[in-house]
């Protein structure tokens, strides 16, 4: 069933139906073994048992089940993902390593926009809409293997280092812990290019590729680092009909901060000063703000507005400063709210590539790096995952259940991992209620009186 129709229908979306959406996507998949003998098993359910190694984050999740089979007959990676064999590792990575990353691209964006129709994005507003981040992220290293899709670069000891880089576009919003991955694109080269593929070259083409797509939601401001902040780029997020608010150096943007520096002299500069109290201490926040200034120092240069944030403590100490050029007007109204969605940016580092690495997704592990899309495709099965674990936070009652009881990512994961390992379940639902009835707490008995006779 398509997503638009469970919308429509209003069925309440669980593990089972995320993981049936999966299950839809990889059958779907292009095989390009020609027939014979090496087609024992299904390229869905090499792909299946890799993404369930992912959702439960436990390595040796197939390894159980395989065991789990001969000793009692049935396992979860039937149950829970619907894999009819599970192959080998070996086998999962020669079935896996011709499968281009491209083809999960859909779910990202399909699985996505389940949430913006079931109003799950009206948190994630503003400056107006949506902010998007971007951000590359390395994944892979190595001076001993390497792949056509490989960038390289020479270490100072004169070895040839391998390494993947995947840009990761986040929905973020200020305040909102939750993220939300959509397609990644990572950096490989081009066919017909001398030069190496970059970070931007890649952000360029997925601008082109889902800007549209996703722009049906709502409004789109891109969020980026230093590097982002580059005309060419400023201008192809303007003909998406799109806003930019992206970090502006000096060290890289001398043009605009001479004339920063000019309209201090002449007293230009409009500011607006904010006091708060953290709990612990007293900070102010300084807003400076200036309009139509020089992205760079050519005649058709693009005039972008541009604005800084400054806190200090009582003291006078100087605790944080960045500065950010945008598309977006900037008045003494809406500056607070335009840095604020400028900070945010921050959160595709913390939230999602931060927890991609440190918890529990594995996502620098080398699972296996193969001879051509191997690596970039089980990267993408791990954010993939992270993602169908943000949705089931906010949208499956019995998961949303379970982790209230177990809130630590880290221990609801450990008790997921031991019950999958060890116990055969009839599906998701009746795992979840098995972890339910567990964590319920334990009544306290009334305390017995006993009558000693003396009153």
């Amino acid at each position: 069933m398509a997503w638009h129709a469970m919308s429509e229908l209003s069925a309440p979306i669980t593990a089972k139906v995320l993981i049936e959406q999966v299950r839809s996507t990889f059958g779907a998949l292009p095989d390009v073994r020609k027939g014979g003998p090496n087609q024992r098993y299904a390229l869905q359910d090499a792909a299946l048992s890799a993404f369930a190694v992912f959702f439960t984050q436990s390595p040796s999740f197939l390894d159980y089940q395989v065991r789990m089979q001969k000793d009692k007959g049935r396992n979860n990676a039937s149950a829970l993902f619907g894999v009819h064999q599970i192959p080998s590792d070996a086998q999962i990575r020669n079935l896996l390593d011709p499968v281009n990353p491209g083809q999960l691209e859909p779910l990202f964006i399909d699985t996505v926009e389940l949430m913006h129709r079931q109003g799950q994005l009206q948190t994630h507003r503003a400056l107006g809409g949506l902010l998007i981040a971007l951000d590359g992220t390395q994944y892979f290293s190595s001076t001993a293997l390497g792949c056509p899709s490989c960038s390289s670069r020479v270490l100072r000891n004169g070895q040839t280092e391998h390494f993947h880089v995947a840009l990761t576009p986040v929905v973020v919003a200020p305040g909102q812990a939750a993220v939300f991955p959509l397609p990644p694109a990572f950096v490989v080269p081009q066919d017909g290019q001398a030069k190496q593929d970059c970070e931007l070259a890649v952000g360029a083409r997925w601008l082109a590729q889902w800007a549209p797509r996703v722009a049906q939601w709502g409004a789109l401001t891109f969020l980026g680092d230093d590097l982002y902040c580059h005309q060419p780029f400023c201008q192809q997020v303007l003909a998406q009909g799109c806003d930019f608010l992206f970090t502006c150096l000096p060290a890289s943007h001398a043009t605009l901060y001479e004339w920063v520096s000019d309209l201090e002299r002449s007293g230009a500069i409009a500011s607006v000063t904010h006091t708060r109290w953290t709990g612990k201490q007293r900070l102010t926040d300084t807003y400076r703000f200036a309009s139509d200034l020089p992205l760079r120092d050519t005649y058709d240069a693009l005039l972008v507005h541009w604005c800084e944030m400054t806190t200090t403590d009582a003291k006078g100490k100087v605790l944080y400063r960045n500065a950010w050029a945008t598309s977006h007007t900037i008045t003494a109204h809406n500056v607070i709210d335009v840095a604020q969605a400028a900070r945010s940016r921050w959160k595709i580092e913390n939230e999602n590539n931060n927890t991609l690495k440190t918890k529990g997704y594995h996502f620098e592990h080398n699972f296996g790096h193969g001879k051509q899309h191997l690596s970039s495709l089980l990267a993408s099965m791990m954010m993939l995952a992270y993602l169908m674990h943000t949705v089931l936070d906010l949208l499956d009652q019995r998961y949303r259940a379970v982790r209230a009881q177990l809130p630590s990512r880290v221990t609801f994961f450990e008790h997921l991992r031991a019950l999958a390992q060890y116990l055969p379940f009839e599906g998701w639902d009746a795992l979840f209620d098995f972890m339910l009835e567990g964590l319920k707490p334990v009544p306290r008995k009334a305390k017995t009186r006993i009558n000693t006779g003396f009153g």
